[in-house]
């Protein structure tokens, strides 16, 4: 089941104590995104992602984040969906677990690979290029290949 981009994000948060900032949490989004993909064969989110400047983004929860600048988000993303106990909530959970330990340096370099998803489409400047989850989980494909990433 694909789940809002909000619920995604609110979950993010909750599980980082809400120490996430908006360039991890849509890091941690994007390489969730992926995962789940690959191996549910659906988005995880009901939303895209563009290539921005700073990597992969879905822009409603970069601009409901932004208030809070490079510092962690401390509340919104506020949703009536519950993915409690879901595929969803347990790959969010994973990314998580994964991914907070790592410094934003190290995220951006997981999602600025030279033949990913996001390299594919940027185009510096520019906002509005999508991200086809065909190449997101093209990339995936190719970093279990290539597990060095390179």
């Amino acid at each position: 089941m694909t789940i809002s981009s909000k619920a995604a994000a609110r979950k993010i948060c909750e599980l980082s104590d809400w120490k996430v900032t908006n360039l991890q949490l849509n890091k941690i989004l994007y390489l969730a995104h992926m995962g789940y993909m690959w191996e549910h064969k659906e988005p995880l989110i009901d939303q895209c992602f563009e290539a921005w400047d700073y990597g992969p983004v879905v822009p409603a929860i970069y601009h409901e984040a932004k208030k809070y600048g490079a510092k962690p988000i401390k509340m919104g993303f506020y949703t009536n969906q519950d993915i409690s106990g879901s595929p969803e909530e347990n790959e969010l959970t994973q990314a998580c677990i994964a991914l907070l330990p790592q410094s934003p340096a190290r995220l951006v370099s997981f999602t600025h690979r030279e033949e990913g998803a996001w390299a594919k489409h940027y185009r510096p400047g520019q906002k509005g290029v999508v991200i086809p989850n065909k190449d997101i989980v093209q990339e995936y494909e190719s970093m279990l290949e290539r597990p060095d990433g390179q």
